[in-house]
C-alpha cells in the first residue's frame, strides 16, 4: 500500500533525550474517562482494569488482541486477522460493549468487519469497566465500556523541553510485518500540539502455529492523527483533534473464515475519520462545577470488489455525537458527588451494491437522546452509597417505507456501595439495569446471507424483523479490592482484587440461520450468564508478577449454553529489572477447553501459551532517549485458536523494535 510504505519511510531518523516510556513509578491506579470522573479504583464500585505505560509498550502489538485480549473477563474474538476482532466481556460481545476513543463511540458493527480501527501505536491508556454500565453510558453498555485513551504531547515531552519527537521502528517475524511511525510534538505554554504518522506493511500472509498458513491475511494499514490544545486559563482547555485510519488488502469477506464459495475473496480498503472537538472547565473556586463538554463525528467507508466474479460492496457509516458532563460536590451535612449529564447520537448507515441499495446493509438511521445522574454519598467515615439513574429515548428509521420505524424509551437504574473497611481495602456492590437497543441492521436487514450449493443446501437470506425488543439486563455484581505500598519492602506495591456477578438478561438477541428453509433472522431470547473474576499484580521494584483469572457462564431459557461464553482463562506474567533501564519478563496464558457450548456447537480446545520480552533503555550518553524492545510470541509455536473463533490464531513472531524520543 503505497501511503503505508510512505509513513514508514518517514520513520528513519533517530536521536537523542531522556527515555521516558519505561520511567517506573507506584503510582496509584485511577480510573477517568470509562467512568466519567477520575477517582482512584480503591473508591470506585465497578470491577474495573487499567492498562497504560510500559504494560502496553512491552507487548509491541500487532493489533487489539496483542494489546488487552488478556485482561480478566475480556476476550478478543473475530481470529487473527485484526481488521474482523471485536471485543467479548463476560460473554457480552460486539455491539453490547460500548467502546469509547478519545471519548467519542464508536457504534459501527456489521458482519465480521470488525470494531477496532485504531493503531496500537497511538494508545496510551485503556480502561475496562466490566458489567452492566447502562446508568453513565445508555444503550450497549450491558458487558461494559472500552475507551481508549490516545497520546497527548505532555505524554512524551521530557522534562524543561517545549518541543520534541519519536520516531518508532519495528519489526514482527511472522507475517514479516514491518512498522513505522513518527510523531512531533511541542508544548508552547497556553498551546500544544502533537502530529503522529504510522504505518504497518506486512510481507506475506500470517502463519498459525506449526506453520499452517492463515491465507490472505496480508492487511498493510496507515494511520495518522493531528491534536491541537488550548488553555486560556488555569481552569479550562479546548482541544480539537483529528485522525485518520486505513487498511487495503485482498481477504475473505467475512475475514473471521478461510475462503470459499460462500466466503469469496475481496480486495477490500477500509478507511475512517474521527473529529473530536472538547472543553474542559473546572474552576479551582468552585465545588460546583467540573464541566467537560465534547462534540465528536466518525465516518466509516469499507470497499469490498470480488474477486471471482465482479462485484462492489460499499459501507457507509456515520455516526455524530454531542454530550455534555458535570461533576458536582454538595454538603447535605455528608458530602455528595453528583456526575450527571446530557448526550444525543445519531448514527446512519449505507450500503451500496454495484451502485443499487444493498439489502443486507440497508440505509437508515439511528437517534438517541439520553440524560443521566449519578451521585455518591459519603454516609459514613468509611462507607459510600452510590445510586444513578438515566433515561433514553431511541429511535430507529429505515429508509424503506414498507419497514416500519422503531421507538422506544428506557430506564436504567444502578444502586451500589463502597465500604473501606481500612485504607489498604475495598468491598463494593451494585444492582443495576442496563439495555441495547437492536441496530439497525439488525432490524432491517434482508437480501441474500450466502449463496447456497447446486441442489443443496438453498441460498439464504436475511428476514427483517422490526418486532425485535431492545436487550435488557438486570446485573449484581459484589467484589473486593486490596491495595496498599510497603507491604514487604519500603518501596513495593501490591493490589488485588476478586469479584463474582450475575446477569439476568431478558430478550437477549441471537442470530438464527435455517438452513433448511433458507433464511437468517434476528430473535428474541432470554437468558442468564454469570462468572467470577480475579486479578494480581506485585511490584518490587527489581522484580514483578501478576496473574488474572476469568470464569464466565452463560444460558438461554431453555437451558442451552450461549455460543459467546468464553473459555476459563489464567494468565500469569513474571518479570525482573536487573540493572536500571532493563525489564525481562515473561507471559503464560493457561485456556481451558470449551465444552459448554450450544447443542449444534462445536467445542474449542483447550491451549497453553508463553511470550517472553526484553527492553533496554539507556537512562544516559549517547543512547539516552533509546528504547529497545525485542520479544518471542507463541514460544513454543502452539497451534490454538480463541473460542468461538473460526480460524487458528498467529504462530511463533519474533519481534523487535526501536524507539528514540529526543
Amino acid at each position: 500500500m503505497r501511503r503505508t510504505a510512505f509513513f514508514i519511510i518517514a520513520t528513519t531518523v533517530a536521536g537523542g533525550a531522556a527515555a521516558q516510556d519505561t520511567a517506573f513509578v507506584l503510582d496509584p491506579i485511577f480510573l477517568d474517562s470509562a467512568f466519567r470522573d477520575q477517582r482512584a479504583i480503591l473508591d470506585t464500585p465497578i470491577s474495573a482494569s487499567v492498562r497504560d505505560g510500559e504494560a502496553l509498550e512491552s507487548r509491541q502489538a500487532d493489533d487489539i488482541q496483542e494489546l488487552i485480549g488478556d485482561i480478566p473477563g475480556l476476550s478478543i474474538d473475530g481470529g487473527p486477522r485484526g481488521i474482523s476482532q471485536e471485543p467479548n466481556i463476560r460473554g457480552f460481545r460486539d455491539q453490547q460493549i460500548v467502546l469509547r476513543f478519545d471519548g467519542g463511540r464508536f457504534n459501527f458493527s456489521q458482519g465480521h468487519r470488525g470494531r477496532f480501527f485504531i493503531d496500537p501505536d497511538l494508545v496510551r491508556r485503556v480502561e475496562v469497566v466490566r458489567g452492566g454500565g447502562s446508568t453513565l453510558y445508555g444503550s450497549g453498555a450491558l458487558g461494559g465500556v472500552i475507551s481508549f485513551e490516545t497520546v497527548d504531547a505532555a505524554d512524551l515531552l521530557a522534562p524543561d523541553r517545549t518541543t520534541g519527537a519519536r520516531v518508532r521502528l519495528g519489526y514482527g517475524s511472522n507475517g514479516e510485518q514491518v512498522t513505522g511511525s513518527t510523531t512531533v510534538f511541542a508544548d508552547w505554554g497556553n498551546w500544544d500540539a502533537l502530529l503522529f504518522l504510522g504505518g504497518r506493511t506486512m510481507g506475506k500472509d500470517l502463519e498459525a502455529g506449526g506453520g499452517g498458513g492463515i491465507a490472505f491475511s496480508r492487511i498493510d494499514q496507515a494511520s495518522g492523527m493531528l491534536k491541537l490544545g488550548f488553555e486560556p486559563s488555569e481552569d479550562s482547555r479546548f482541544e480539537f483533534s483529528l485522525s485518520a485510519f486505513g487498511d487495503e488488502g485482498q481477504t475473505a469477506a467475512n475475514s473471521n473464515g478461510a475462503v470459499t464459495g460462500s466466503n469469496p475473496l475481496v480486495d477490500r480498503e477500509a478507511e475512517t475519520q474521527n473529529l473530536r472537538l472538547s472543553w474542559d472547565y473546572a474552576p479551582s473556586d468552585s465545588d460546583l462545577v467540573d464541566l467537560s463538554v465534547l462534540f465528536y463525528a466518525n465516518r466509516l467507508d469499507i470497499t469490498e470488489d470480488r474477486v471471482a466474479a465482479p462485484r462492489r460492496d460499499e459501507t457507509r457509516y456515520d455516526t455524530l455525537g454531542f454530550e455534555i458532563t458535570n461533576r458536582s460536590t454538595f454538603d447535605f451535612g455528608m458530602p455528595v458527588d453528583v456526575v450527571y449529564g446530557f448526550e444525543v447520537l445519531r448514527d446512519t448507515q449505507e450500503g451500496v451494491r454495484d451502485g443499487a441499495p444493498r439489502p443486507a446493509f440497508p440505509d437508515a438511521e439511528a437517534t438517541t437522546y439520553g440524560a443521566f445522574a449519578e451521585a455518591t454519598a459519603a454516609v459514613g467515615a468509611r462507607l459510600d452509597l452510590i445510586a444513578g439513574l438515566r433515561l433514553d429515548s431511541y429511535e430507529r428509521k429505515p429508509d424503506d417505507p414498507a419497514l416500519r420505524d422503531v421507538s422506544e424509551d428506557f430506564v436504567s437504574p444502578r444502586i451500589g456501595f463502597s465500604y473501606r473497611p481500612s485504607d489498604a481495602w475495598q468491598i463494593y456492590g451494585n444492582l443495576a439495569r442496563a439495555f441495547r437497543a437492536p441496530s439497525l441492521t439488525e432490524l432491517y436487514n434482508s437480501g441474500l446471507h450466502f449463496p447456497g450449493g447446486p441442489g443443496f443446501p438453498p441460498d439464504n437470506f436475511f428476514v427483517p424483523n422490526p418486532n425485535l425488543e431492545p436487550e435488557e439486563s438486570t446485573q449484581v455484581e459484589i467484589g473486593a479490592r486490596f491495595e496498599r505500598g510497603g507491604v514487604w519492602r519500603a518501596d513495593d506495591r501490591l493490589a488485588f482484587s476478586v469479584n463474582a456477578y450475575y446477569a439476568d438478561v431478558d430478550n437477549y438477541i441471537e442470530q438464527v440461520v435455517n438452513i433448511v428453509a433458507g433464511t437468517t433472522s434476528f430473535g428474541n431470547v432470554n437468558g442468564a450468564l454469570w462468572g467470577f473474576e480475579a486479578e494480581l499484580d506485585y511490584d518490587a521494584r527489581t522484580w514483578f508478577m501478576g496473574a488474572g483469572l476469568g470464569l464466565a457462564r452463560g444460558q438461554n431459557d431453555d437451558g442451552d449454553w450461549l455460543e459467546s461464553i468464553p473459555q476459563d482463562r489464567l494468565t500469569a506474567t513474571l518479570g525482573l529489572r536487573p540493572w536500571e533501564g532493563w525489564e525481562l519478563g515473561a507471559r503464560a496464558t493457561f485456556a481451558a477447553r470449551q465444552d459448554r457450548v450450544p447443542a449444534a456447537g462445536t467445542p474449542g480446545d483447550g491451549y497453553e501459551l508463553l511470550d517472553l520480552y526484553a527492553t533496554w533503555a539507556p537512562q544516559s550518553g549517547a543512547l539516552g532517549g533509546m528504547v529497545l524492545r525485542a520479544g518471542i510470541d507463541n514460544v513454543f509455536d502452539r497451534n490454538y485458536t480463541i473460542y468461538p473463533n473460526g480460524l487458528a490464531q498467529t504462530g511463533r513472531s519474533f519481534e523487535v523494535s526501536a524507539t528514540f524520543t529526543f
